[in-house]
Protein backbone atom coordinates (compact mmCIF):
# COMPACT_ATOMS: atom_id res chain seq x y z
CA UNK A 1 0.00 0.00 0.00
CA UNK A 2 1.54 3.33 -1.32
CA UNK A 3 1.61 5.95 1.56
CA UNK A 4 0.49 9.21 1.28
CA UNK A 5 1.42 12.50 2.54
CA UNK A 6 0.34 15.82 2.98
CA UNK A 7 2.98 18.69 2.80
CA UNK A 8 2.23 22.02 5.14
CA UNK A 9 4.44 24.20 7.18
CA UNK A 10 5.86 21.34 9.68
CA UNK A 11 6.58 19.09 7.02
CA UNK A 12 4.17 15.74 5.41
CA UNK A 13 1.86 14.24 7.24
CA UNK A 14 1.63 10.60 7.44
CA UNK A 15 -2.22 9.76 5.91
CA UNK A 16 -3.04 6.34 7.58
CA UNK A 17 -6.06 4.12 6.58
CA UNK A 18 -8.04 2.41 8.87
CA UNK A 19 -7.08 -0.21 8.69
CA UNK A 20 -3.41 0.65 9.46
CA UNK A 21 -4.56 2.81 12.11
CA UNK A 22 -6.72 0.26 14.04
CA UNK A 23 -3.49 -2.46 13.47
CA UNK A 24 -1.23 0.35 15.64
CA UNK A 25 -3.40 0.94 17.90
CA UNK A 26 -4.11 -2.68 18.55
CA UNK A 27 -0.13 -3.51 18.96
CA UNK A 28 0.35 0.08 21.51
CA UNK A 29 -3.14 -1.83 23.59
CA UNK A 30 -1.73 -5.28 23.57
CA UNK A 31 1.79 -4.53 24.32
CA UNK A 32 0.56 -1.90 27.07
CA UNK A 33 -1.44 -4.39 28.82
CA UNK A 34 -0.61 -7.64 28.38
CA UNK A 35 -2.52 -8.47 31.71
CA UNK A 36 -4.75 -6.25 34.13
CA UNK A 37 -7.10 -6.90 36.83
CA UNK A 38 -10.23 -4.99 36.51
CA UNK A 39 -13.09 -4.27 38.75
CA UNK A 40 -17.10 -3.73 37.95
CA UNK A 41 -20.52 -4.87 37.87
CA UNK A 42 -21.36 -7.72 34.65
CA UNK A 43 -24.63 -6.45 32.77
CA UNK A 44 -26.31 -7.85 29.14
CA UNK A 45 -24.52 -11.18 29.49
CA UNK A 46 -25.30 -13.52 26.62
CA UNK A 47 -23.68 -16.83 25.26
CA UNK A 48 -23.50 -16.55 21.39
CA UNK A 49 -24.34 -19.96 19.72
CA UNK A 50 -20.49 -20.77 19.32
CA UNK A 51 -20.11 -20.68 23.37
CA UNK A 52 -18.47 -17.85 23.92
CA UNK A 53 -19.75 -15.45 26.85
CA UNK A 54 -19.52 -11.53 26.33
CA UNK A 55 -20.71 -9.22 28.78
CA UNK A 56 -19.84 -5.37 29.60
CA UNK A 57 -17.66 -4.50 32.78
CA UNK A 58 -19.43 -1.15 34.20
CA UNK A 59 -18.78 0.95 36.82
CA UNK A 60 -21.20 3.75 38.18
CA UNK A 61 -19.29 5.88 35.41
CA UNK A 62 -17.35 3.98 32.79
CA UNK A 63 -17.80 0.53 30.99
CA UNK A 64 -15.94 -2.07 28.86
CA UNK A 65 -16.95 -4.56 26.74
CA UNK A 66 -15.53 -8.20 28.01
CA UNK A 67 -15.54 -11.55 26.42
CA UNK A 68 -14.95 -14.92 27.77
CA UNK A 69 -13.93 -17.19 25.46
CA UNK A 70 -15.74 -20.95 25.22
CA UNK A 71 -12.94 -23.56 26.34
CA UNK A 72 -12.15 -20.43 29.24
CA UNK A 73 -15.57 -19.79 30.14
CA UNK A 74 -15.85 -23.43 30.90
CA UNK A 75 -13.10 -23.42 33.43
CA UNK A 76 -14.52 -20.53 35.22
CA UNK A 77 -15.32 -21.21 38.72
CA UNK A 78 -18.60 -19.18 38.83
CA UNK A 79 -21.63 -18.69 36.34
CA UNK A 80 -21.44 -15.15 34.79
CA UNK A 81 -25.08 -13.46 35.36
CA UNK A 82 -26.40 -9.55 34.98
CA UNK A 83 -25.78 -7.83 38.23
CA UNK A 84 -22.67 -9.96 39.47
CA UNK A 85 -19.77 -8.08 40.89
CA UNK A 86 -16.76 -9.52 39.78
CA UNK A 87 -12.68 -8.76 39.85
CA UNK A 88 -11.68 -10.59 36.33
CA UNK A 89 -7.98 -10.87 35.12
CA UNK A 90 -7.09 -10.74 31.40
CA UNK A 91 -5.41 -8.73 28.25
CA UNK A 92 -6.54 -5.83 26.36
CA UNK A 93 -7.54 -6.77 22.47
CA UNK A 94 -9.06 -5.01 19.86
CA UNK A 95 -11.82 -6.49 17.46
CA UNK A 96 -10.72 -4.98 14.29
CA UNK A 97 -13.65 -5.42 12.34
CA UNK A 98 -15.43 -3.23 14.50
CA UNK A 99 -12.27 -1.18 16.05
CA UNK A 100 -13.45 -1.98 19.48
CA UNK A 101 -11.41 -2.53 22.58
CA UNK A 102 -12.26 -5.20 24.98
CA UNK A 103 -10.47 -7.39 27.80
CA UNK A 104 -10.23 -10.73 27.18
CA UNK A 105 -11.03 -12.70 30.34
CA UNK A 106 -8.73 -15.30 31.66
CA UNK A 107 -10.10 -15.50 35.19
CA UNK A 108 -12.93 -14.06 37.44
CA UNK A 109 -13.46 -13.62 41.08
CA UNK A 110 -16.72 -12.60 42.60
CA UNK A 111 -17.08 -9.74 44.88
CA UNK A 112 -20.87 -9.78 45.27
CA UNK A 113 -24.04 -8.12 43.89
CA UNK A 114 -24.05 -5.39 41.53
CA UNK A 115 -25.92 -2.03 42.82
CA UNK A 116 -29.04 -2.72 40.43
CA UNK A 117 -29.45 -6.39 41.92
CA UNK A 118 -29.38 -5.32 45.19
CA UNK A 119 -32.12 -2.72 44.35
CA UNK A 120 -34.23 -4.94 42.50
CA UNK A 121 -33.85 -7.66 45.68
CA UNK A 122 -34.64 -5.06 47.94
CA UNK A 123 -38.02 -3.65 46.55
CA UNK A 124 -39.17 -7.09 45.69
CA UNK A 125 -38.82 -8.02 49.47
CA UNK A 126 -40.47 -5.00 50.21
CA UNK A 127 -43.74 -5.19 48.17
CA UNK A 128 -43.88 -8.63 48.95
CA UNK A 129 -44.06 -8.07 52.77
CA UNK A 130 -46.82 -5.04 51.26
CA UNK A 131 -48.93 -8.48 50.00
CA UNK A 132 -48.67 -6.70 46.68
CA UNK A 133 -47.91 -10.60 45.08
CA UNK A 134 -50.73 -12.21 46.99
CA UNK A 135 -52.64 -14.19 44.31
CA UNK A 136 -55.88 -13.09 46.09
CA UNK A 137 -55.11 -9.39 44.22
CA UNK A 138 -55.11 -11.47 41.36
CA UNK A 139 -57.64 -10.25 38.66
CA UNK A 140 -58.80 -12.87 36.03
CA UNK A 141 -58.25 -12.15 32.10
CA UNK A 142 -61.92 -11.58 30.81
CA UNK A 143 -62.70 -14.76 28.42
CA UNK A 144 -63.77 -12.36 25.29
CA UNK A 145 -62.26 -8.99 25.67
CA UNK A 146 -63.39 -6.98 22.66
CA UNK A 147 -61.21 -3.49 23.85
CA UNK A 148 -57.10 -4.03 24.50
CA UNK A 149 -55.05 -1.18 25.90
CA UNK A 150 -51.44 -1.76 25.09
CA UNK A 151 -48.62 0.37 27.25
CA UNK A 152 -45.39 0.08 24.94
CA UNK A 153 -43.02 2.37 22.54
CA UNK A 154 -44.75 2.80 19.55
CA UNK A 155 -41.91 2.16 17.47
CA UNK A 156 -40.82 -0.80 19.19
CA UNK A 157 -40.99 -4.48 18.18
CA UNK A 158 -43.37 -5.03 21.14
CA UNK A 159 -46.32 -3.26 19.53
CA UNK A 160 -45.65 -5.21 15.90
CA UNK A 161 -45.56 -8.40 17.80
CA UNK A 162 -48.76 -8.17 19.68
CA UNK A 163 -50.45 -6.85 16.50
CA UNK A 164 -49.57 -9.34 14.37
CA UNK A 165 -50.88 -12.04 16.87
CA UNK A 166 -53.82 -10.71 17.66
CA UNK A 167 -54.66 -9.86 13.80
CA UNK A 168 -54.10 -13.87 13.08
CA UNK A 169 -55.71 -15.28 16.38
CA UNK A 170 -59.47 -12.78 15.92
CA UNK A 171 -59.00 -9.74 13.57
CA UNK A 172 -61.78 -8.09 15.34
CA UNK A 173 -60.47 -6.83 18.19
CA UNK A 174 -59.95 -2.80 19.20
CA UNK A 175 -56.19 -2.32 20.24
CA UNK A 176 -55.75 1.19 21.77
CA UNK A 177 -52.32 2.00 22.51
CA UNK A 178 -50.86 4.41 25.02
CA UNK A 179 -47.53 5.05 23.25
CA UNK A 180 -44.68 5.48 26.01
CA UNK A 181 -40.99 5.42 26.47
CA UNK A 182 -39.69 2.40 27.90
CA UNK A 183 -35.96 3.08 28.50
CA UNK A 184 -34.47 6.00 30.42
CA UNK A 185 -34.86 8.51 33.48
CA UNK A 186 -38.14 9.78 32.40
CA UNK A 187 -39.52 5.74 31.29
CA UNK A 188 -41.34 4.56 34.70
CA UNK A 189 -43.46 8.01 35.42
CA UNK A 190 -44.76 7.49 31.51
CA UNK A 191 -45.80 3.78 31.82
CA UNK A 192 -47.60 4.47 35.27
CA UNK A 193 -49.61 7.52 34.13
CA UNK A 194 -50.45 5.51 31.31
CA UNK A 195 -52.06 2.83 33.00
CA UNK A 196 -53.47 5.43 34.94
CA UNK A 197 -54.93 7.09 32.07
CA UNK A 198 -56.78 3.36 31.29
CA UNK A 199 -58.41 3.78 34.80
CA UNK A 200 -59.83 7.23 34.64
CA UNK A 201 -63.27 8.04 33.90
CA UNK A 202 -62.27 10.03 30.93
CA UNK A 203 -60.59 6.59 29.57
CA UNK A 204 -61.28 4.95 26.76
CA UNK A 205 -63.20 1.66 27.89
CA UNK A 206 -60.75 -1.20 27.41
CA UNK A 207 -61.06 -4.59 28.85
CA UNK A 208 -57.44 -5.69 29.77
CA UNK A 209 -53.86 -3.68 29.35
CA UNK A 210 -50.72 -5.07 28.43
CA UNK A 211 -47.78 -3.57 29.50
CA UNK A 212 -44.36 -4.19 28.65
CA UNK A 213 -41.65 -3.86 25.86
CA UNK A 214 -38.97 -5.72 24.09
CA UNK A 215 -35.62 -7.54 25.71
CA UNK A 216 -32.93 -6.17 26.96
CA UNK A 217 -30.19 -5.69 29.48
CA UNK A 218 -31.05 -5.38 33.32
CA UNK A 219 -30.62 -1.71 32.65
CA UNK A 220 -32.80 -1.35 29.40
CA UNK A 221 -35.50 -3.04 31.66
CA UNK A 222 -34.79 -0.86 34.91
CA UNK A 223 -38.18 1.16 33.78
CA UNK A 224 -40.59 -1.70 35.04
CA UNK A 225 -38.52 -2.85 37.87
CA UNK A 226 -39.32 1.60 39.74
CA UNK A 227 -41.55 1.03 42.40
CA UNK A 228 -44.04 3.53 40.80
CA UNK A 229 -44.74 1.51 38.17
CA UNK A 230 -45.41 -1.44 40.71
CA UNK A 231 -47.66 0.48 42.67
CA UNK A 232 -49.48 1.55 39.37
CA UNK A 233 -50.10 -2.24 38.05
CA UNK A 234 -51.45 -2.92 41.46
CA UNK A 235 -53.70 -0.03 41.40
CA UNK A 236 -54.92 -0.64 38.30
CA UNK A 237 -59.11 -1.88 38.34
CA UNK A 238 -58.75 -3.17 35.18
CA UNK A 239 -56.23 -6.85 34.77
CA UNK A 240 -53.21 -5.88 33.39
CA UNK A 241 -50.57 -8.65 31.75
CA UNK A 242 -47.17 -7.67 32.35
CA UNK A 243 -45.21 -8.68 28.97
CA UNK A 244 -41.22 -7.41 29.57
CA UNK A 245 -38.49 -9.03 27.86
CA UNK A 246 -37.45 -12.58 26.79
CA UNK A 247 -38.70 -15.62 28.87
CA UNK A 248 -35.33 -15.83 30.96
CA UNK A 249 -36.03 -11.68 32.26
CA UNK A 250 -37.97 -11.69 35.30
CA UNK A 251 -39.03 -7.74 36.21
CA UNK A 252 -40.93 -6.41 39.53
CA UNK A 253 -43.80 -5.52 37.18
CA UNK A 254 -43.88 -9.54 36.29
CA UNK A 255 -45.10 -10.02 40.02
CA UNK A 256 -46.93 -7.27 40.85
CA UNK A 257 -49.92 -7.74 37.61
CA UNK A 258 -52.46 -10.16 37.46
CA UNK A 259 -50.49 -12.19 34.59
CA UNK A 260 -46.84 -12.26 33.32
CA UNK A 261 -46.43 -13.29 29.70
CA UNK A 262 -42.71 -14.32 28.70
CA UNK A 263 -42.66 -12.31 25.60
CA UNK A 264 -44.81 -9.40 24.02
CA UNK A 265 -46.27 -12.50 21.32
CA UNK A 266 -46.91 -14.84 24.46
CA UNK A 267 -49.38 -11.73 25.90
CA UNK A 268 -51.16 -11.31 22.81
CA UNK A 269 -51.67 -15.10 22.53
CA UNK A 270 -52.84 -15.11 26.62
CA UNK A 271 -55.58 -12.42 26.19
CA UNK A 272 -57.75 -13.74 23.63
CA UNK A 273 -57.85 -17.58 21.76
CA UNK A 274 -58.07 -18.12 18.18
CA UNK A 275 -61.82 -17.63 16.85
CA UNK A 276 -61.84 -20.75 15.35
CA UNK A 277 -60.92 -22.98 18.33
CA UNK A 278 -63.50 -20.76 20.86
CA UNK A 279 -66.34 -21.44 18.53
CA UNK A 280 -64.96 -25.43 18.40
CA UNK A 281 -65.35 -25.05 22.27
CA UNK A 282 -68.87 -23.57 22.12
CA UNK A 283 -70.02 -26.52 20.11
CA UNK A 284 -67.93 -28.98 22.09
CA UNK A 285 -69.51 -27.71 25.28
CA UNK A 286 -73.14 -27.70 23.52
CA UNK A 287 -72.70 -31.31 22.43
CA UNK A 288 -71.64 -31.98 25.64
CA UNK A 289 -74.42 -30.33 27.90
CA UNK A 290 -77.39 -32.15 25.66
CA UNK A 291 -74.99 -35.79 26.32
CA UNK A 292 -74.99 -35.06 29.61
CA UNK A 293 -79.06 -33.95 30.18
CA UNK A 294 -79.85 -37.14 28.42
CA UNK A 295 -77.85 -39.46 30.28
CA UNK A 296 -79.34 -37.71 33.58
CA UNK A 297 -82.92 -38.23 32.62
CA UNK A 298 -82.61 -41.35 31.30
CA UNK A 299 -80.93 -42.77 34.72
CA UNK A 300 -83.57 -40.91 36.39
CA UNK A 301 -86.43 -42.73 34.80
CA UNK A 302 -84.72 -46.25 35.06
CA UNK A 303 -84.64 -45.65 38.90
CA UNK A 304 -88.18 -44.58 38.99
CA UNK A 305 -89.24 -47.72 37.23
CA UNK A 306 -87.28 -49.88 39.44
CA UNK A 307 -88.88 -47.88 42.28
CA UNK A 308 -92.00 -48.11 41.05
CA UNK A 309 -91.62 -52.10 40.60
CA UNK A 310 -90.21 -52.64 44.03
CA UNK A 311 -93.39 -50.57 45.63
CA UNK A 312 -95.91 -52.84 43.26
CA UNK A 313 -94.71 -55.49 44.28
CA UNK A 314 -94.03 -55.51 48.35
CA UNK A 315 -96.26 -52.66 49.25
CA UNK A 316 -100.30 -53.58 49.78
CA UNK A 317 -103.08 -51.69 49.47
CA UNK A 318 -102.95 -48.26 50.67
CA UNK A 319 -98.57 -48.08 50.99
CA UNK A 320 -98.69 -48.57 47.53
CA UNK A 321 -100.80 -45.45 46.37
CA UNK A 322 -98.31 -43.36 49.23
CA UNK A 323 -95.33 -44.47 47.09
CA UNK A 324 -96.65 -43.85 43.91
CA UNK A 325 -97.74 -40.55 44.83
CA UNK A 326 -94.29 -40.33 46.36
CA UNK A 327 -93.13 -41.43 42.74
CA UNK A 328 -95.05 -38.58 40.81
CA UNK A 329 -93.67 -35.88 43.42
CA UNK A 330 -90.36 -37.75 42.60
CA UNK A 331 -91.01 -36.97 38.94
CA UNK A 332 -92.26 -33.40 38.98
CA UNK A 333 -88.56 -32.51 40.89
CA UNK A 334 -86.80 -34.27 37.93
CA UNK A 335 -88.54 -32.64 35.32
CA UNK A 336 -88.22 -29.60 36.84
CA UNK A 337 -84.43 -29.65 37.59
CA UNK A 338 -83.85 -30.89 34.39
CA UNK A 339 -85.64 -27.88 32.36
CA UNK A 340 -83.39 -25.68 35.25
CA UNK A 341 -80.57 -27.25 33.63
CA UNK A 342 -80.70 -27.20 30.46
CA UNK A 343 -82.11 -23.43 30.61
CA UNK A 344 -79.33 -22.47 32.31
CA UNK A 345 -76.79 -24.56 29.85
CA UNK A 346 -78.47 -22.85 26.78
CA UNK A 347 -78.48 -18.90 28.20
CA UNK A 348 -75.07 -19.65 28.78
CA UNK A 349 -74.33 -20.88 25.00
CA UNK A 350 -76.90 -18.04 23.87
CA UNK A 351 -74.77 -15.56 25.55
CA UNK A 352 -71.36 -16.91 24.37
CA UNK A 353 -72.72 -16.41 20.52
CA UNK A 354 -74.25 -13.21 20.69
CA UNK A 355 -70.61 -12.39 22.09
CA UNK A 356 -69.17 -14.03 19.02
CA UNK A 357 -72.11 -11.91 17.02
CA UNK A 358 -71.31 -8.97 18.35
CA UNK A 359 -67.72 -9.12 17.17
CA UNK A 360 -69.50 -9.33 13.33
CA UNK A 361 -68.88 -6.21 11.41
CA UNK A 362 -72.37 -6.46 9.74
CA UNK A 363 -73.24 -5.07 13.22
CA UNK A 364 -71.33 -2.22 12.77
CA UNK A 365 -72.92 -1.30 9.83
CA UNK A 366 -76.30 -2.09 11.96
CA UNK A 367 -75.34 1.00 14.45
CA UNK A 368 -75.23 3.71 12.09
CA UNK A 369 -72.17 3.48 10.41
CA UNK A 370 -71.11 3.15 6.93
CA UNK A 371 -68.50 2.04 4.87
CA UNK A 372 -66.99 3.79 1.28
CA UNK A 373 -65.16 2.15 -1.50
CA UNK A 374 -63.78 3.57 -4.64
CA UNK A 375 -65.47 2.30 -7.35
CA UNK A 376 -62.67 1.91 -9.70
CA UNK A 377 -60.53 -0.38 -7.74
CA UNK A 378 -62.79 -1.41 -4.85
CA UNK A 379 -60.43 0.23 -2.16
CA UNK A 380 -61.53 1.28 1.41
CA UNK A 381 -61.87 5.31 1.66
CA UNK A 382 -60.94 5.30 4.91
CA UNK A 383 -59.13 8.56 4.75
CA UNK A 384 -59.36 12.36 2.40
CA UNK A 385 -56.37 11.26 0.28
CA UNK A 386 -58.31 8.07 -0.74
CA UNK A 387 -61.05 10.39 -2.31
CA UNK A 388 -60.17 11.71 -5.85
CA UNK A 389 -62.30 14.69 -7.23
CA UNK A 390 -64.61 13.39 -9.82
CA UNK A 391 -63.82 9.99 -8.78
CA UNK A 392 -67.34 7.35 -8.19
CA UNK A 393 -67.70 5.94 -4.95
CA UNK A 394 -69.90 3.20 -3.34
CA UNK A 395 -71.02 3.65 0.37
CA UNK A 396 -72.34 0.13 1.70
CA UNK A 397 -74.79 0.44 4.69
CA UNK A 398 -76.61 -1.80 6.54
CA UNK A 399 -79.53 -2.36 3.97
CA UNK A 400 -77.78 -2.01 0.77
CA UNK A 401 -75.40 0.68 -0.61
CA UNK A 402 -75.48 3.63 -2.99
CA UNK A 403 -72.59 4.80 -5.83
CA UNK A 404 -72.63 8.79 -5.83
CA UNK A 405 -69.37 11.07 -6.99
CA UNK A 406 -66.93 13.00 -5.22
CA UNK A 407 -67.18 16.96 -5.64
CA UNK A 408 -65.64 18.07 -3.03
CA UNK A 409 -62.42 17.24 -0.86
CA UNK A 410 -61.39 19.00 2.46
CA UNK A 411 -58.57 17.95 4.42
CA UNK A 412 -59.38 17.88 8.57
CA UNK A 413 -58.55 16.44 11.87
CA UNK A 414 -57.75 13.30 11.43
CA UNK A 415 -58.48 11.02 14.25
CA UNK A 416 -56.16 7.95 15.26
CA UNK A 417 -57.22 4.40 14.09
CA UNK A 418 -56.17 1.57 15.69
CA UNK A 419 -55.27 -1.75 13.37
CA UNK A 420 -57.99 -3.65 14.29
CA UNK A 421 -60.80 -0.63 13.21
CA UNK A 422 -59.23 -0.83 9.82
CA UNK A 423 -59.11 -4.80 9.40
CA UNK A 424 -63.38 -4.18 10.76
CA UNK A 425 -63.40 -2.25 7.48
CA UNK A 426 -62.16 -4.64 4.88
CA UNK A 427 -63.80 -7.79 6.34
CA UNK A 428 -67.23 -5.64 6.50
CA UNK A 429 -66.72 -4.93 3.05
CA UNK A 430 -65.76 -8.48 1.60
CA UNK A 431 -68.65 -9.60 3.24
CA UNK A 432 -70.86 -7.15 1.85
Amino acid sequence: MTRQRISGQKGAAKIYSVSELTRDIKVLLETRYPTVWVEGEISNFRVSPTGHGYFTLKDEFSQIAAVAFRSQLRRLPVALKDGMRVVVSGSIGVYERRGEYQIIVSKVEEKGVGALQIAFEKLKRKLFEEGLFSPEHKKAIPLFPQRIGVVTSPTGAAIRDILNVLERRFSNLHIILHPVRVQGDEAAGAIASALADFNGAAAPNVDVIIVGRGGGSLEDLWAFNEEIVARAIFASELPVISAVGHEIDWTISDFVADVRAPTPSAAAELVIGRKEEIAGRITALRERLYHYASALVGEYRRRVDVAKQSYVFREPGNLIKQYQQQVDELLGRLSLLSRHRLEMSAQRVRSLTGRLESLNPEGVLARGYSITVNVADGAVVSRVAGARMGAQVKTLVTDGSFTSRVTNVRPGHVSRRTKSNENSQRQGREKL
